[in-house]
């Protein structure tokens, strides 16, 4: 198949992915002036560098701190908590990406950023203030979301961002808003129909994601080989200029890469699960726990469906129910 003709596709899509990539950061302090990580590294032991990585205590994900009580009224805060600080403030500030689409993405004809995850941070600005707009975003590389909530940079991050026990020795996360898995996309004209049967093939995913890690676990002979760019964005490009021969990441990511690409597809099952939450700061465990009852409140009425029937489409599913700990 001739591919030259997507150089123009390639350099839109690049614009819309832009410089941050999406998925996982693998470390939860992941430092951009490392060497590139090899593929399938796991926490505990070492990484690209030859130093050795404390273990990562065991832990449910999904398991985020109880509300308490009822859900204040917007703009009655309780003092001394950290949603009055920010009533103070007069804004929430959200760490994510403007380029994810359908999730968190630049809206071209506008210049917001738009999309399911900064639903969820207009959803906690609604609670706090009584009006969904007093948000500010802060647009973040991908392997700086851990860091932006540690710096206190931003009150959340919410960014396809995956609840894991190596974050969670780092910082809180909120009961799961969102179920992803990690897919592939492959050239339209591919026989391959998993990414078992891309023994070989080059595919490609951010440095430093846990995506690109998890392509070094693929069970195949030969294994596929794990190529990594900066961004996702940097891998569609490689994709389209034939660089590579597939992309592997969150299937919501892919779906975004699938809508600019006629010439692409999503294949497989999911190969990993992918649970999303918000990123917030140890240091306010009363914010995770509002946080946790605007959620339970979203999907009690009705909110959490019509987001995801927004920017999704069809008719939602059941939203992932809470576990707490």
């Amino acid at each position: 198949m001739m591919r030259t003709r997507l150089a123009p596709i390639a350099v839109v899509v690049a614009l819309l992915f832009g410089a941050a990539g999406c998925a996982g950061d693998s470390s939860p302090r992941y430092d951009a002036a490392s060497p590139t990580p090899k593929p399938g590294a796991s926490a505990g032991g070492a990484d690209s560098s030859g130093t050795s990585k404390p273990a990562v205590p065991s832990c449910n994900p999904r398991a985020s701190l109880r509300p308490t009580g009822a859900l204040p009224a917007p703009g009655q805060m309780p003092a001394g908590t950290w949603m009055a600080e920010i009533k103070k403030r007069g804004r929430v500030i959200l760490g994510t990406s403007q380029d994810t689409l359908l999730f968190s993405s630049r809206n071209p004809f506008n210049g917001k950023v738009e999309g399911f995850d900064v639903d969820m941070g207009r959803m906690v600005a609604q609670a706090i203030f009584g009006d969904p707009n007093k948000l500010q975003i802060k647009v973040i590389g991908y392997d700086q979301r851990v860091n932006a909530v540690l710096k206190g940079d931003v009150d959340l991050v919410a960014d396809t961002m995956t609840v894991n026990c190596a974050r969670k020795v780092d910082v809180d996360f909120s009961s799961i808003y969102y179920d992803a898995g990690q897919k592939v996309l492959v050239k339209k004209d591919s026989t391959a129909k998993s990414i078992e049967e891309m023994g070989g093939k080059r595919i490609c995913a951010a440095t430093g994601s846990t995506s690109y890690d998890n392509i070094g676990k693929v069970n195949s002979n030969p294994p596929p080989i794990a190529v990594a760019k900066p961004s996702f964005g940097d891998c569609l490009v490689a994709f389209q200029q034939n660089e590579v021969d597939a992309i592997s990441t969150d299937d919501t990511i892919l779906a975004g890469m699938e809508a600019q690409d006629p010439y692409a597809k999503v294949i497989g099952n999911r190969i990993t699960q992918e649970p999303y939450g918000m990123a917030i700061s140890k240091q306010h465990p009363e914010f995770t726990r509002f946080v946790n009852a605007v959620l339970e409140k979203s999907r009690q009425d009705g909110t959490w469906a019509k987001t995801y029937e927004r920017w999704l489409g069809g008719k939602a599913p059941q939203p992932p129910a809470a576990q707490y700990q």
